[in-house]
């Protein structure tokens, strides 16, 4: 490997070609060449900073594969995505963490581990969790011990194991077939094993459950799909609720607190210290005694408002808006898809597959407990990164998926001799998400740059 400015190069064989990888160790962005004497080197791939991959130059791979590989040629580049997307971009992937790892600063590993499209591999010094591996979840005290936790997963059949679909598709699901990334803005639909949070936060591992994108979780499968027709909108919201304490209570949760704090002693200094705020220092003004005599009256006759009758007063409520707590934020996206081919039929019906499999309830080994459906990731792209002028999203969970199969109000489908051919002529898929956890301050992650934000945020 030799050293070019912040660059590194791998020089290894991929399906008997050899390549050439330039790794940057600062943004873990790398580019992929092919040999190609006497002539220059030939760019064929890329993953750039939203860490999409991507072949560049698909006829000079394709050619150069089949030259290498006489006796398993390919005859399309859809042959040769298949391959670069399952054992290339893990090849060339594990090169590249290997390169970060052992070159990179320990700040530039942790942002490359925790960014919200990690790079695969690469160890974040500070936590110890590797980009790509599922975190581990903690098992904290209380009701359930770490070997009761263990006792039950083992009952349920074990961790990731459950009756159902175990693989998904390992190249990019994606509608429409001709849609480029690179050109067109889209949204990413990313499949992810469930991992449950835990009871809390008690070990050295700070915030490693946090369900934001960067959270490291088992990828399953990929869905891209062009912007939802309908609107793109979100709703950020807090609970606030009025309350009321009126200057009588207020008066008793003082003594009480101070009684607990100090002692009786103190609660009665405090008590002494209120009345006499209230009737004034010579106690002769009656006010509490009138008060009370209201408040007895209204709780005997079962009415409200004794002293307004009395005096056309009221006790005032100091009414006030407190902080309850945060709300989970819930989307919904529509998608109407029309599908062109017959691989593109079968790539609609793939997506909908997914979907629906996805958000299905695991049935475990044991008849008494059940696993959680699969969650996902959610992300607006432009130019294959996250889009900075749109909300981004912590993972979220599909509560509703509802499929409209003649959208334009009759039964169409295409002729076809086969029954795998006579797709519906169109399809309108409609998708409800609830994200798992709120959106907090420091989700935000660069909140301190004043008014040079670099995006929208939550």
């Amino acid at each position: 490997m030799a050293h070019a400015g912040h660059q590194i190069t791998v020089q290894r064989k991929w399906a008997n070609i050899p390549t050439k990888q330039l790794v940057n160790t600062e943004t873990g962005q790398t580019e992929v060449f092919v040999f190609n004497p006497p002539f220059p080197d030939t760019k064929v791939a890329e993953a750039g900073k939203n860490n999409v991959w991507a072949i560049t130059n698909k006829n000079e791979l394709l050619k150069k594969y089949n030259q290498q590989n006489p006796t398993k040629q390919l005859s399309n580049t859809k042959e040769l995505d298949k391959k670069f997307f399952t054992s290339g971009t893990k090849q060339f992937n594990n090169d590249r963490a290997a390169v970060i790892n052992k070159n990179s600063p320990e700040k530039t590993k942790t942002s490359l581990a925790t960014k919200v499209n990690p790079v695969p591999g690469v160890t974040d010094p500070k936590t110890g969790i590797t980009a790509g591996q599922t975190a581990p979840t903690i098992a904290n005290s209380g009701d359930f011990t770490q070997d009761s936790l263990n006792a039950l997963d083992k009952l349920a059949g074990g961790k990731g194991k459950y009756k159902g679909r175990q693989k998904y598709p390992e190249e990019n699901l994606q509608y429409p077939l001709t849609m480029d990334i690179k050109l067109q803005d889209c949204m990413k639909f990313q499949v992810i094993e469930y991992v449950a949070k835990g009871l809390g936060l008690t070990n050295e591992i700070k915030n490693v459950s946090l369900r934001t994108n960067s959270r490291n979780t088992k990828l399953l499968a990929t869905i891209t799909l062009p912007m939802p027709s309908g609107g793109i909108s979100d709703r950020n919201s807090v609970n606030w609720q009025s309350d009321n304490l009126d200057l009588i209570t207020n008066i008793a949760g003082g003594t009480l607190k101070s009684f607990l704090d100090s002692g009786s002693g103190a609660a009665g200094a405090m008590a002494k210290q209120d009345i006499d705020t209230l009737m004034g220092s010579d106690g002769k003004t009656g006010l509490l005694k009138d008060l009370i005599k209201a408040k007895t009256l209204q709780s005997a006759l079962g009415s409200n408002n004794i002293l307004g009758r009395l005096s056309g007063l009221a006790v005032n409520p100091s009414l006030e808006l407190l902080f309850e707590g945060p709300s989970l934020r819930d989307f919904s996206f529509s998608f109407k898809m029309t599908p062109r081919s017959k691989d593109e039929a079968q790539m609609v019906r793939s997506i909908i597959r997914t979907f629906k499999q996805a958000m299905s309830v695991k049935r475990s080994a044991s008849v008494l407990l059940l696993k959680s459906p699969h969650t996902f990731r959610i992300s607006y792209l432009t130019s294959t990164e996250d889009h900075p002028y749109l909300n981004r999203f912590k993972e979220c969970a599909l509560t509703n998926c509802s499929v409209n199969y003649t959208p334009d109000g009759s039964y169409m489908s295409y002729n076809d001799s086969s029954p795998d051919g006579r797709s519906m002529t169109a399809y309108e898929l409609t998708l409800s998400f609830n994200e798992l956890e709120p959106i907090f301050d420091d989700d935000y992650d660069d909140k301190d740059k004043g008014k040079d934000f670099t995006n929208i945020g939550y």
